[in-house]
């Protein structure tokens, strides 16, 4: 099992090659049967102007986790992966270290996948809880 999830993440964190994820340094990390983690860095370039993390920059990282995990989820040959709604209520404020946000599965139907994503900092307190849907459109 050690083997394929390293290679699942291997494909996951390649295709963040030149695209956002890159730019805010999202590294997959771990990857389960029902789930997918994400770390990023919390730096300058990512704070609002009072210094701390901006709203926007963790949404960004829970859409990115979220729509990843269906794309490993589901079969990335047949399908691609567009989040077409996220919410996000950010609980607690963070100036620096990490954040991570695990994707969890609440439901996977055939078209649209609903996900639970937390985003907690390095000492697992709360920072924000989100909720994205994806759906699934067949590649032509």
């Amino acid at each position: 099992m050690e083997g394929y999830k390293e290679k699942i993440l291997k494909v996951c964190n390649n295709s963040s090659k030149n695209t956002l994820m890159e730019t805010l340094k999202i590294e997959y990390t771990d990857v389960g049967a029902d789930f997918l983690v994400a770390k990023m860095p919390v730096t300058p370039e990512v704070h609002q102007p009072d210094g701390v993390l901006h709203g926007g920059a963790m949404v960004a990282l829970a859409e990115s986790v979220g729509s990843m995990a269906s794309y490993i989820f589901l079969d990335a040959q047949k399908f691609a992966i567009r989040g077409i709604e996220i919410s996000a209520n950010h609980v607690k404020s963070v100036r620096d270290g990490e954040v991570f946000a695990k994707a969890t599965i609440l439901h996977k139907g055939r078209t649209t996948q609903v996900w639970d994503i937390r985003i907690t900092n390095a000492d697992d307190s709360l920072v924000s809880i989100c909720k994205l849907t994806t759906i699934a459109l067949e590649k032509k």
